[in-house]
């Protein structure tokens, strides 16, 4: 056991397919209660990193603590005490709501019929008709019901939404939210759509192509800014603020996004340099996803394309 404090905790996590780094180096710890939101677009290894997690898929190198059990030797304990809902459910289609309720059901020492019921009620889910009659955003609430019936203490979530239209979209976010507001239980939630992420997580991290690039609570990256500086004729930037996500400059015109920005760092920014214009804008999530994966970019000096894999 590495951490008795931790729901999540990897330790230099690598997978590989063939030549492909699908998982590179990943470090992570994840506090038990907590809700975790892994943001990175498709391709960046976030399905990988999680069926890792939850032993579908061996670790390469490094070591994997879930719920204070090595993945590797102990996933059936881990199974146990875990809820998962894969984007792409694999449940028999021939069955009926009500028969694959009962044989999930049947699996668990810990199922919750008050919850099951609560649920049932909140998704109005057809208990006689079969799977294959189902819409996806039906089955997707299905997952989420089977999931959480039997009380995990962690629950994953890997980019169930896809695909599902925006009412289903809130209808699932809010059942989530609803039915995991409690102390014992933490949420690790993969998403490449920033909205998703950012109505359930407290902590985000961005994945790129397999590596982890950052980590941080909502409410530092709530303090986030955009600065746009205009430095005097040839004058260089002489003070940059710490964890900078993204920092370019182009001829005399420099942009800086800024975790955290307070008053304090603007006006250290102001007077340490030679500028004349400092302009200040708040900005949102989904503008720190881009800004930090435009700076990647910029600093590798590739593009987004490249070998795909989930």
């Amino acid at each position: 056991m590495i951490s008795g404090g931790s729901a999540i905790d990897l330790r230099r996590v690598s997978k590989r397919f063939g030549p492909t780094t699908a998982v590179n180096g990943v470090d992570l710890v994840v506090p038990y209660g907590s809700s975790f939101g892994l943001l990175g677009p498709n391709g960046a290894g976030k399905t990988t990193l999680i069926k890792m997690l939850i032993g579908l898929l061996p670790i390469d190198s490094g070591q994997a603590i879930v719920l204070g059990h090595d993945v590797t030797l102990d996933r059936p304990r881990i199974a146990r005490a875990t809820g998962y809902v894969p984007e792409l459910p694999n449940i028999y289609p021939w069955m009926t709501v009500s028969e694959v309720i009962w044989f999930v059901k049947n699996l668990y020492s810990t199922w919750d019929e008050d919850l099951y019921n609560k649920m049932l009620k909140m998704f109005e889910l057809p208990l006689n008709k079969r799977i294959k009659h189902l819409s996806r955003g039906t089955v997707a609430k299905l997952c989420l019901l089977l999931a959480l019936a039997p009380r995990p203490r962690l629950l994953i979530l890997d980019e169930p939404l896809t695909g599902l239209d925006p009412l289903v979209r809130e209808e699932f976010l809010d059942g989530v939210l609803v039915l995991t507001r409690r102390q014992d239980i933490t949420i690790f939630f993969s998403s490449h759509t920033v909205g998703d992420v950012e109505k359930l997580a407290d902590v985000v991290g961005i994945l790129y192509r397999g590596q982890l690039l950052f980590q941080r609570s909502m409410e530092t990256l709530r303090g986030a800014k955009r600065v746009r500086a205009v430095l005097r004729d040839g004058a260089t930037p002489q003070w940059r603020p710490e964890a900078i996500i993204s920092d370019r400059q182009h001829g005399r015109e420099w942009l800086l996004t800024v975790p955290n920005c307070s008053p304090d760092v603007l006006t250290r920014l102001n007077s340490e340099n030679s500028l004349t214009i400092l302009e200040v804008v708040n900005c949102t999530l989904e503008d720190l996803f881009k800004d930090y994966i435009k700076g990647v970019r910029e600093n590798e000096g590739t593009s987004l394309e490249g070998p795909s894999v989930v």
